[in-house]
This record gives C-alpha cells, sequence and structure tokens, in this order.
C-alpha cells in the first residue's frame, strides 16, 4: 500500500470554487448501458500494473468491437498529486486507478461516479475488499486487486527448533523466540517499526477487538488500541525484534537465515524466491495471521478502478471495468503481474491454487478488513507511524502511544 501526504483541505477549496459539488451520504448511483457502448475509454493506472494494463487490455478490444482502451502509466510518486490536480482542473480521464486508501479523500471531492447496481455485484468480492470502495453508504468503482498480510516463516529454521506456525498471540511470541534460540536466527521476526508500522499495528488492534474510528470521531485511545501496541511492541522488549537494522538489509537477513519470520503481502513471495536462487522456495513457508481475542483479521489493501462524473465515454468505461472483474480475466491478470483478484470465485483458478502459500492469502482476504474510508486517513496514519516508531525505540509507553496518536488525529479530524 502506497502513502502520500494528503491536500484535502486545499483540494476542496479549489473543487468548491469549480462549482463541483462535494460527495454525500448514501449519494444515488445511476445505471449504465454499456450494450452499445463504443469510442476510445481513457484510462490512468499506476506502477507495474499501469505499465502491463495497456498490453492486457488488448483482450477486451478484442472482445468488444469499437472499442479502444488509452491507457497512462503513473508512477506511485506522482500519482495522488496528478490525479487531485486533473480534478480540481476538471481535466479528468475516464477511468482511474486509486490506491486504496486514498478512496475517502477522493470521494469527498464529489467527481467520482457512484458505482451502477444494475451492473456491479458487491456479492462477487471479498467482503473487505468490497469495503475500500464503499464511502459514507455509497460505492465508488470497483475494488481491481488486492492484497494483505500474512506470516513469512523460515520453514528449516522452525523444523530445528521444533515447532510449528502459531495460531495464537501466545503462541507467537514462543515460535519466534524459538526461532532464534534453537532455530539460529539472529531475530525471531523482523518488525517494521519504521515507514509502514501502522500496516502491522492496524491488524493487531482488530484481533484484539477494537476499531479506530466510530462514525465520524477517531477512538485510538482504547483498552484494544493498548494492547495491540504492548504485543506488537514487546518483541522489541525482549530482544526478538531489532530497531537498528541497516537500511536494506531485508530481505537479505531472511534469506540468510538471520532473520526467521516476517509479516508481508504476497508479492515476496516471487522476491524471496529470486533473492535466495534455486532451492530457496522450499525454505520458506506462509501461516495465517495468529489469531487474537478477536480471531485474526488482517489488513486488505490493494487498488480500486473508478469511472469519473465527467467521463466523456461512461458507457464503455463502465463495460471495461466490469470486464476487469471477470473472475477468468483477474485469474489471468493475476499471472502476468502477481495482483491478487477481489473476486472470490477467480480463487478457483489452477493459477491461484497451484502454490500453497498464495492459496493462505486466498483464506486471509475471507475476513481481511479494509482502512476506514475518510478523507483524513493517510495524515493520521503517517501520526502514527511517527508515534509508534518511538515506542519501539523504548521512548513512551503503549498507554502514552495512544493517548498520544488519539489527541493528534482530534486535531486532524476525520473529514466526514
Amino acid at each position: 500500500m502506497k502513502k502520500y501526504a494528503v491536500g484535502i483541505l486545499a483540494l476542496g477549496l479549489v473543487l468548491t470554487g469549480c462549482g463541483r459539488s462535494t460527495g454525500g451520504a448514501a449519494e444515488q448511483a445511476r445505471d449504465v448501458d454499456t450494450g452499445k457502448a463504443t469510442g476510445e475509454v481513457t484510462v490512468w493506472a499506476i506502477g507495474a500494473e499501469g505499465e502491463a494494463l495497456g498490453a492486457f487490455a488488448k483482450d477486451f478490444e478484442t472482445a468488444n468491437p469499437g472499442i479502444t482502451v488509452k491507457v497512462t502509466a503513473l508512477g506511485w510518486d506522482s500519482a495522488h498529486d496528478k490525479i487531485t490536480a486533473a480534478i480540481a482542473g476538471n481535466a479528468t480521464p475516464d477511468v482511474t486507478m486509486l490506491g486504496s486508501t486514498w478512496m475517502g479523500e477522493m470521494a469527498k471531492t464529489g467527481a467520482l461516479d457512484p458505482t451502477p447496481a444494475n451492473l456491479i455485484d458487491k456479492s462477487a468480492f471479498f467482503p473487505g475488499a468490497w469495503g475500500t470502495v464503499e464511502v459514507e453508504g455509497t460505492a465508488y468503482g470497483v475494488p481491481w486487486y488486492v492484497e494483505t498480510r500474512a506470516l513469512y516463516y523460515r520453514k528449516d529454521l522452525a523444523g530445528k527448533a521444533s515447532v510449528k506456525p502459531p495460531a495464537t498471540w501466545e503462541e507467537t511470541t514462543a515460535f519466534v523466540k524459538a526461532l532464534k534460540e534453537r532455530g539460529g536466527a539472529s531475530l525471531g521476526v523482523e518488525q517494521n517499526f519504521r515507514q509502514g508500522s501502522w500496516q502491522e499495528v492496524l491488524p493487531l488492534v482488530w484481533q484484539a477487538g477494537g476499531e479506530i474510528v466510530s462514525g465520524d470521531k477517531w477512538t485510538l485511545d482504547t483498552p484494544q488500541m493498548v494492547q495491540a501496541l504492548k504485543h506488537y511492541g514487546s518483541f522489541f522488549e525482549s530482544g526478538l525484534a531489532s530497531t537498528d537494522q541497516p537500511t536494506g538489509a531485508f530481505p537479505q537477513t531472511f534469506v540468510k537465515g538471520k532473520v526467521g519470520a516476517f509479516y508481508s503481502g504476497p508479492w515476496m513471495i516471487a522476491g524471496l524466491e529470486k533473492d535466495g536462487g534455486e532451492g530457496f522456495g522450499d525454505k520458506f513457508a506462509v501461516a495465517p495471521y495468529p489469531k487474537g481475542s478477536a480471531g485474526g483479521p488482517s489488513l486488505v489493501g490493494g487498488s480500486d478502478m473508478v469511472v469519473f462524473k465527467d467521463a466523456k465515454n461512461r458507457e464503455a468505461a463502465w463495460k471495461f471495468l466490469r470486464w476487469l472483474v471477470d473472475p477468468k480475466v483477474q485469474a489471468t491478470w493475476y499471472t502476468k503481474v502477481n495482483a491478487l483478484p477481489s473476486v472470490e470465485a477467480a480463487w478457483q483458478d489452477p493459477a491461484l491454487t497451484a502454490d500453497e502459500r498464495v492459496t493462505v492469502f486466498g483464506e486471509q482476504l475471507k475476513d481481511a478488513k479494509a482502512v476506514p474510508a475518510v478523507p483524513t486517513w493517510e495524515q493520521v496514519a503517517k501520526v502514527m507511524e511517527t508515534e509508534v516508531e518511538k515506542m519501539a525505540l523504548g521512548k513512551q509507553t503503549a498507554e502514552e502511544t495512544a493517548r498520544r496518536i488519539q489527541e493528534q488525529a482530534e486535531t486532524i479530524g476525520t473529514g466526514v
């Protein structure tokens, strides 16, 4: 999941000046008739997916004579600002890809076309994935591809330590301790205490039975948040994780057996096999998130595809999005860029069932949860990162961390 600074206040002022209405609760979706759709569909897409989508869309053009798809690839470093500038200047394409954590902000502008219920069936998607496109009771666009987190571990070190992957928080501590003390790892687990740490803390909050927002109020200073922070921080306090790993040392530390386990997404499978060389794929496995008192939900991320209200070719744009979330198309897309399908039926395809490590993510997605779609989430996430890092470094307690996050989040507000 990519993170970018949010400029929603300035953007809102610009859009108000342009006369664009802002989104509201339960905005009415318009039906769309794609039967006679023709013409060009302009699409902005980001990162590796953006680079691959143009060639992939040729199959859509073949199946739909008369429609052409023009894809412009954007970099993750510039996409957010380019999209917000296009909204402010009334210069949007028909379709754009959005990072899932941007949805609340972008929907607030009033620029997105609500998802037509006569074309898109929300029940086809993982519930958490669909949650990334819902804002104040209205769905915008479709979940395109998803990712979630699970536990990677060295099978060989676990075998040497005579331990199985953990099923609970308590077992996790014992598991990574065994990987260090009996398996030979220098560190039991690689915890990301720097940028991105909120992505590891947030699932723990849910697993403890907490939430981070209620209505238009942040709920970041709760017993459940403190419990999650204490569990996260315990690995640093006990020496099972470290705050002084050199930048860029990971994932070689895992490949060399210096780190026994870590939490991450599905993209790491191919990366580790490449970095580890021949045979390394047999040395590691993936297990579901260990469960807390309220279960083991993980975080669902990825990217969504949306149609703008000002789309010049609305019918063809929605037809293209409907094609992108067809189960067979999603399974084929996975073979091109390793982007996991958001549609549950796609996971029955052999392309997804062949690797047991991949199927773990499919199971994890069944109860994975989305970040609340509030406009100011990116700002609050940065606050969380800063404060959690202080805790990991031993500069403040879990209770102090939760209180400081809540205080700053209240100052920022939810933007709802």
